[in-house]
Order: structure tokens, then C-alpha cells, then sequence
């Protein structure tokens, strides 16, 4: 039995599991290998005496921007094993990024794959990189060297990953980690989620996001291996889920759309077929809202539970659905707080608001992030009693279960009454002609911002949806009218980026605000 008491750092988290698993598969991808988890200890003693070659040891700084790889899982843990800073960099991100988190983080190396994917990262690299930052390309194979080399393991002090928000409308945020800090949110995701050494599944979202070592984490706790993938391309993961018997797999709210709608194309296709994935037990993620219509339609269509969650960089887990909630639960909320996480709503002066009552998400936890690189954000981000203020809206149910009802500043104000976008959203796409829906505020002389909603259709054939027979239907779902929307654009897909793909609404407001009244 795994206890967590007697675990620090991640590195004795993989030596605890190599002697506890030895001989068990840990990883497999989509060319057929694989590899046990003591076997990818073993491999990681090896790429962390190559990079101590390299110069590389306990406080170094070193960025790397890697794809989803078992190697790159290696050479995470290897620079964990040095006790050297990892700064992940997810690799979409491109030249203004990359300088911008090689600049703040002072970074001494970054590690590059090469060419992947058509883009020559090392070029890149070379170009944004300050001079004495060192380009280590990858793309011919891990440094590797004798592990008899390798220092003693000495205790981790102070900050060991560095990750930075995606940024998409102001600078990254610089979020300082500890491993004891990733270590409770995987403990967090493992207990949630309850699997075991005969579940199999899956990472196809970027090992650089901060959702990669709390998979890996749990991994390592409950003693189950996964199926990785360098790029998420849903027919393609589909079959190699199937050919491995996946029993999780998902990543956000994203990858649960993509295998719907894989699904319902391969059954148009063949009359009577079987399931997407016939070992599929659940569906898990988080990082974007989980419209209740979409869980509904994803469980019946997949045939398994849909587990929703919720964390962000600064706190990688802080509620979890789990496999034994309601359906209502699972549709409904992101589940309970996850051990160790203590949340409190307050209202907009600062007092806890009450079960059931709408405010905003702070929280305290093991799991939670050291400090910013920024001082000043982290006096921001702290209240006196040392709770973290999330900027997102939600409320705790009598069953303890959290509702998220949307962010501060995802907050409509429409002449002077808050309106929030995600409650409107849901109920959009409990609409048959919608496929997905985004709501935005957009300027407006009379109303100071007017509701807009933008929506992809599920029958891009049919005629489109008008804007009468849409406020109609939510006049019938019981939305006030002073919340329905003003305005309706159908677009064929909805803007989206960063590692989890999620909608960028920066992007829909732009682009509808030029026309804005």
C-alpha cells in the first residue's frame, strides 16, 4: 500500500514504484514500444548522468520544450534525480514565448527535439536565447552516460519547477513549484480517480503542461501504465487506444468533443458498429468548462463516465469527480475537493459566502504553487489568511461538491447587472442545432456591453440558426431576460490554442467588436 507520508521528492516516488512494479509495463506509445517502470528508472539514471556530462546539476536552470514522448518523460525525471530547476515549455509556444520564459526563468539550457512537426525548434532556440544559454538539440537521441557517475541524491530545498501561464492576453506568470507541491496534486488526481495496475491510459496532451507530471504522478502511485502520444489526432488515438485496451483517457473538454464526434462519423459511416473504444471505463480531464449536454452526450455516445476536474498551473488539482459520483454530479459539478485541498467561496468583501451561494474560489493545499517569479503578484494573489484567489466564480453544494459558474473576468456586465457567460453557455448547447457555444461581452453605448453568442452548428447543411428561435429556447430553459443573448454569429469551428485547446475568446471579442454598435 502506497503511503504518501513516506515519499519527498519524485525521484523516491520512482525508485518506490521501480521496486514495487519491477518488471510491470510503464509506458507504451504508438510505434510499439515499451517500456517497465523500472526500466524507465533505470533509463533515467542513464540520461541524468548524460546531462550531468553536460554540465547540468542540482539548482541548474534548465528550459525544455519537448513533445509528449517517453523520452521526454525521462528527461523530466532525470533532471528531477540532479535536482536541477525545471522551467517545461509547451511546444506550440513560438518565438515570443519562448523568449519571454528563457529571459524571466534566466534559464542556463533548454532542450529542443530538433525538427518536429515541420518546425525547426533548435533554430528557434539559438535565435531568442541570450548569449551563455546553452541549445542542447535532442532529435539523435538523450545524452546517455554511466549512472555510477551520478552524486548522491541530495534533499530538494525551495523551487524545482518553474511554469508559466499561457498568456494569451498579458505576459506569463512566472508559477513556482516545489515537488512536495506536484507530488499532493497527483496524490490528489490518484486517490480521486482510483485506478489500478489494470486500468491502462493515455497522455495526448502536452507533457509540458503542468497536467503532466500529476498524470505521471498518479501513475506512479497507483501503479498503472499509459499510452503516450506526441500530438493528439482523434482517429489516430482511437486506434491505438483500442489496440492497447485503454480503460482512461481524455485531457480537457476538447478531447471529449473530438472522440464524440470520432465516434458518431465512424458509426454514420457503418450501421451497427461497436464502440469507439471498447475498453473505455472513463473520460477524464479538466481546464475548460464541461457544458452538462456535452457530458451527457460523451456518456452515451463513448459508453463510459465522463470525470471532470479542476486545477490550474498554480494548483494542479483542486476538485475531482470520481468514478463512484452521480451522473447529476458528474454532469453537473468538477466533484469534491481533492484530498488535502481546502476551499472557501467568499463574497466580493471578503467574507465566506454561504453553502449553495455564488462567490469567488480561494483556496489553501499542499498542492498549492510556492510563490510567482513576480513578488508582486504573489502579494497580489493572497489574501491575509493565506488563501490563493483564483479569479474564478463557483459554489460548494450541500452534497460538497463544487459548481464553477465562470470567471471574474469572464463576467458580462450588461447595464450594470453581472452576467455570467459560462450559465448561458450551457444552456445554448442544450440546444439540438449547436454543436459548441461561446459567449462574449462585447462594447455597446447603451448597454455597456451586450451578450453575444457564438455558436459552430451540428448540421453545418441545415439552415442556420436565427437569433429569435435561440432566445426562445432559453426563454424556455428559464434564463432571465435580461441575459439572453443580442446578438448570434455561427462560425464553422471556435478559435482556440494553448495546450489544452481551449477557446480564445480575446480572439471572438476582437473580431466581433469591430463591429460592435
Amino acid at each position: 500500500m502506497f503511503e504518501a507520508a513516506r515519499v519527498q521528492t519524485l525521484w523516491e516516488l520512482v525508485e518506490y514504484r521501480a521496486r514495487a512494479s519491477r518488471g510491470a509495463p510503464m509506458f507504451f506509445d504508438a510505434d510499439g514500444r515499451s517500456v517497465t517502470f523500472d526500466g524507465v528508472r533505470d533509463e533515467a539514471l542513464r540520461v541524468a548522468a548524460g546531462l550531468r556530462e553536460l554540465g547540468i546539476g542540482a539548482g541548474s536552470r534548465v528550459a525544455w520544450q519537448l513533445p509528449s514522448r517517453i523520452g521526454t518523460v525521462l528527461v523530466s525525471l532525470a533532471l528531477a534525480r540532479l535536482g536541477a530547476v525545471q522551467i517545461p515549455v509547451i511546444p506550440l509556444h513560438r518565438e515570443r514565448e519562448v523568449g519571454f520564459v528563457l529571459a524571466e526563468s534566466a534559464a542556463e539550457f533548454v532542450l529542443v527535439p530538433g525538427v518536429w512537426r515541420g518546425f525547426d525548434h533548435t533554430a528557434m532556440a539559438r535565435k531568442v536565447a541570450a548569449d551563455g544559454v546553452r541549445v542542447v538539440p535532442v532529435e539523435d537521441g538523450l545524452p546517455r552516460a554511466d549512472p555510477a557517475g551520478v552524486p548522491a541524491v541530495a534533499p530538494a530545498e525551495g523551487t524545482t519547477w518553474i511554469y508559466y501561464t499561457s498568456g494569451t492576453t498579458a505576459a506569463p506568470k512566472g508559477v513556482e513549484h516545489t515537488d512536495a507541491t506536484l507530488l499532493a496534486g497527483g496524490v490528489g488526481l490518484a486517490t480521486a480517480l482510483g485506478m489500478s495496475a489494470r486500468d491502462i491510459g493515455s497522455i495526448a496532451f502536452p507533457y509540458a503542461h503542468i497536467a503532466g507530471p500529476d498524470y505521471v504522478i498518479a501513475m506512479l502511485v497507483s501503479g498503472f501504465p499509459a499510452v503516450i502520444l506526441d500530438s493528439f489526432e482523434p482517429g489516430r488515438a482511437a486506434d491505438v487506444y483500442r489496440r492497447r485496451g485503454v480503460t482512461m483517457a481524455g485531457g480537457s473538454t476538447a478531447f471529449y468533443q473530438a472522440f464524440l464526434d470520432e465516434s458518431r462519423r465512424r458509426r454514420a459511416g457503418r450501421p451497427g458498429a461497436g464502440r469507439l473504444i471498447p475498453s473505455l471505463r472513463l473520460l477524464s480531464g479538466g481546464g475548460a468548462p464541461l457544458p452538462p449536454e456535452l457530458c451527457t452526450a460523451a456518456r452515451r455516445e463513448l459508453e463510459c463516465a465522463i470525470v471532470h476536474g479542476y486545477g490550474m498551473t498554480e494548483c494542479p488539482m483542486i476538485a475531482m469527480g470520481t468514478p463512484y459520483d452521480s451522473d447529476e454530479q458528474l454532469a453537473r459539478t468538477v466533484g469534491r475537493p481533492v484530498v488535502g485541498a481546502e476551499i472557501r467561496i467568499v463574497r466580493p468583501d471578503g467574507s465566506g459566502a454561504a453553502t449553495g451561494e455564488c462567490g469567488e474560489v480561494t483556496l489553501k493545499g499542499p498542492m498549492l504553487f510556492r510563490r510567482y517569479t513576480d513578488p508582486a503578484l504573489t502579494a497580489a494573489a493572497f489574501d491575509a489568511e493565506g488563501y490563493f484567489h483564483t479569479g474564478d466564480l463557483g459554489l460548494l453544494r450541500p452534497d460538497g461538491h463544487l459548481v464553477l459558474t465562470g470567471r471574474l473576468k469572464d463576467i458580462i456586465i450588461r447595464k450594470g447587472e453581472n452576467i455570467s457567460a459560462q450559465e448561458i453557455e450551457d444552456l445554448i448547447h442544450t440546444h439540438p442545432a449547436v454543436a459548441e457555444a461561446a459567449v462574449i461581452g462585447l462594447p455597446d453605448r447603451e448597454r455597456g456591453e451586450r451578450v453575444c453568442a457564438v455558436i459552430t452548428p451540428a448540421d453545418p447543411a441545415a439552415p442556420p440558426l436565427a437569433l429569435d428561435a435561440l432566445t426562445a429556447h432559453l426563454r424556455a430553459a428559464g434564463l432571465m431576460t435580461q441575459k439572453l443573448p443580442e446578438q448570434l454569429e455561427s462560425v464553422g469551428e471556435l478559435p482556440r490554442g494553448g495546450p489544452l485547446n481551449k477557446v480564445l475568446k480575446s480572439v471572438l471579442r476582437e473580431r466581433y467588436a469591430r463591429g460592435a454598435r
